[in-house]
């Protein structure tokens, strides 16, 4: 079977094709007019592949993945539940809402997007969908999205596919790998707790991509500290969601302190992760530059909405909003808008990025240097916008009894949680979360092993 995805990112990533001899992909139940089901199953065996690897199989044959798990991983919050109260992912603010020349798609899961969305319409702090309804209906596409965005929020207009566009992103990688400069090579890490036993992951991420990401090297064995602002609360479930394995700790690094801190603990990390924007790196003295001469040997992974380069990678972004932007939400629609049956584009993007790491990680102990990928949701659109699709998807799908087989409860500090079990597997490897996710912000900004 054509290796599809897998095979560009293998080639990106500079890995041998051998290894993908007898890759088999597993049929995902995630029915949409695009292939979302083919993004699903190669993404993960790309982080599932590059974990076998360093476990030392020798090529996909090693590779144990299930479709109906797969699937489940990719649309975790419907599976969600803590003491048994099931979680709602989107709030009523982050819909479609038709303007009077189109549509629009703001987020409003944040409060304080919500709060910004509100402003911009003019509305009291308790209005809900409706209210927002009838300000839009009032208003142009393009006049919508700029009174959200100048008021601190999120709103993108959905827009009709480009296909010159699609084309000239495709023409790029999906996975930008460069060395930023030289280092010595560092020790060679592994053993019985998994292929990155040793490791240390800085994790500067949130909601979804970046942390499905980091989760997943923690399913790999690395010891994944998150840092987040304190101001900045996060979503509880959504932190939940995604933080099986890793610890969570509050940091202000933008205060002297807090940025002395970081570097402290970039001293001690073998790989950063991170989802700030340009602006907020160079501030941070996060920049490429910077790392590769502070800390060299550093794998430094970039995860951006919209692109790494030029204006677009100083824009803020989510799933839902560059699906509405880059045409899949018009793709996916009939009368009105529609979506992927999951949030494919975060979920596909953050098992890319596991895989960039692994590979990167081994690289960086055979060759030296410091190392860095970058990856966007928008390049994913892109891969998916170009690839095959089906005027009307048959209607499968997964059931939700059949969703519920793929879970695991954890206990946790706010209670039972139950989750999707591990999507990416291999002959031997990990079966289950190393560890259930702590309280948000409940830890110390410290390493605590190796």
């Amino acid at each position: 079977m054509s290796a599809g995805l897998l095979g560009r990112v293998w080639s990106e990533l500079g890995r041998p094709p051998a290894e993908l001899d007898g890759y088999e992909r597993p049929a995902v139940p995630l029915a949409a007019r695009l292939d979302c089901a083919r993004l699903a199953a190669d993404s993960v065996a790309a982080a599932a592949l590059a974990g076998a690897v360093a476990s030392g199989h020798p090529d996909a044959t090693a590779l144990r993945l299930s479709g109906a798990r797969i699937a489940t991983a990719f649309q975790s919050e419907r599976v969600f539940a803590l003491d048994g109260r099931p979680w709602r992912a989107f709030a009523p603010l982050s819909g479609f809402f038709a303007t009077a020349d189109g549509w629009v798609r703001p987020h409003g899961n944040y409060p304080w997007h919500a709060e910004a969305l509100r402003s911009a319409l003019l509305l009291g702090q308790d209005a809900g969908a409706d209210d927002a309804r009838g300000r839009f209906a009032r208003l142009g596409t393009e006049e919508a999205c700029l009174l959200v965005t100048a008021a601190g929020g999120l709103c993108v207009p959905v827009r009709v596919e480009g296909r010159g566009d699609t084309a000239a992103r495709v023409a790029t990688p999906v996975l930008e790998v460069d060395r930023l400069g030289d280092a010595a090579v560092r020790a060679i890490l592994g053993g019985a707790a998994g292929p990155l036993a040793g490791v240390r992951i800085l994790d500067l991420t949130r909601v979804i991509a970046g942390p499905v990401a980091t989760r997943t090297l923690a399913l790999l064995g690395a010891e994944v500290l998150r840092l987040d602002p304190p101001a900045l609360t996060e979503i509880p479930e959504q932190h939940l969601d995604s933080g099986a394995g890793k610890r969570s700790a509050l940091l202000d690094v933008r205060s002297a302190a807090g940025a002395a801190r970081l570097h402290e603990l970039l001293d001690g990390a073998d790989a950063l992760v991170v989802g700030y924007r340009p602006a907020a790196l160079a501030e941070l003295g996060l920049t490429a530059s910077r790392l590769a001469a502070e800390h060299p040997g550093l794998v430094v992974a970039e995860l951006s909405a919209w692109g790494s380069e030029g204006a677009e990678a100083e824009r803020r972004g989510f799933d839902s909003l560059v699906q509405a932007e880059s045409g899949i939400s018009l793709v996916e629609g009939s009368v009105s808008p529609g979506a992927l049956p999951a949030q494919a584009l975060d979920h596909g993007t953050g098992y890319l990025l596991a895989a960039a790491v692994v590979t990167l990680l081994e690289r960086q102990r055979r060759e030296g240097g410091t190392w860095r990928v970058r990856a966007s949701l928008r390049r994913t659109a892109a891969e998916l916008l170009a690839g095959a699709r089906t005027i009307e998807p048959e209607p499968v799908g997964i059931t939700d009894a059949a969703r519920l087989t793929e879970t695991v409860e954890l206990p946790t500090a706010a209670g039972v949680l139950r989750t999707a079990a591990p999507a990416v597997s291999w002959r031997d490897g990990p079966s289950s979360w190393p560890a259930p996710p702590e309280t948000w912000g409940s830890a110390e900004p410290r390493w605590t092993r190796r």
